[in-house]
């Protein structure tokens, strides 16, 4: 695929243009691709119902980066890696934008909804986990309001937890090198 989250040059996957003294370092990029591609695994929009929108898309990304943002949260290791991954959001969502003809002048407006929307749905998983039940901040977050059938929230609960618990066991080291179990 090479639009919306897919593969594509230059956008998601792309290295970036190299330099006069070679390629331009790619910063998180490992970890980047191996959140969207957890993010664009088939059972969170089969047995999750997630809607397999662009819209879809965006949320469970968000979703799985979100996890991964909290991990890195919990040392003081993991704050410039946090900052480096949630940049390359920040380019992967602007290089998408612009892909489907959203123009320059309205591009970064967007793209501050979009962090606030990060933001939002950090503090919502945070307060989720604490509270033990991610259900009422999926529905709110992930699914925009619209419950689907209970045991599709009960699935990427599931597995977003499961995820939140194996990610306390890796390593930032490992998580720069993209190791997401």
């Amino acid at each position: 695929m090479h639009k919306l989250f897919g593969q594509g040059p230059g956008g998601l996957f792309g290295q970036g243009p190299g330099g006069l003294f070679g390629p331009k370092p790619q910063p998180a990029l490992a970890l980047y691709n191996a959140v969207v591609a957890r993010g664009r695994e088939p059972h969170w929009y089969v047995e999750g119902a997630v809607p397999d929108t662009v819209d879809g898309r965006f949320d469970m990304i968000a979703a799985v980066l979100a996890m991964v943002l909290l991990r890195l949260e919990t040392e003081p290791a993991g704050a410039a890696p946090a900052a480096q991954v949630t940049e390359r959001f920040v380019d992967d969502m602007d290089g998408q934008l612009r892909e489907i003809g959203i123009g320059d002048i309205v591009v970064g407006k967007h793209i501050g909804r979009m962090m606030a929307m990060l933001g939002g749905r950090l503090g919502a998983y945070r307060d989720g986990i604490a509270g033990g039940d991610l259900g009422p901040a999926l529905v709110r977050n992930l699914y925009r309001g619209e419950a689907p059938d209970p045991l599709a929230v009960a699935h990427v609960s599931t597995h977003l937890m499961g995820l939140r618990e194996t990610l306390a066991g890796v390593s930032v080291a490992r998580l720069i090198d993209g190791d997401l179990p």
